[in-house]
């Protein structure tokens, strides 16, 4: 039987490769509201973290998601999101 391939991608703060399914997803959509994307589903531009709040924190200060979703990220985005990911995180 064949092998399946494991899709992979790369974390925006830490660079390192992962499996899809172990990241997080925080997608722009089309209208340029920024969230975080569980199901991986949604139609707009996305960026894979880590789900980890030192990779999250990492991203916040390199302004790793402003660069990768082409838009203006407020303070108030990141505090939701963060607080987003620590409930995931548990």
């Amino acid at each position: 039987m064949k092998k399946r391939k494991i899709p992979m991608r790369k974390c925006i703060a830490c660079q390192e490769n992962k499996q899809k399914k172990d990241l997080i997803r925080i997608v722009r959509t089309p209208e340029g509201v920024v969230s975080i994307d569980l199901t991986g589903k949604k139609s707009g531009r996305g960026a894979y973290i880590c789900n980890e709040i030192s990779c999250f924190e990492l991203a916040q200060k390199k302004k790793a998601f402003q660069n990768q979703l082409s838009v203006q990220v407020s303070d108030t985005v990141y505090e939701e999101l963060k607080s987003q990911v620590s409930q995931s995180g548990d």
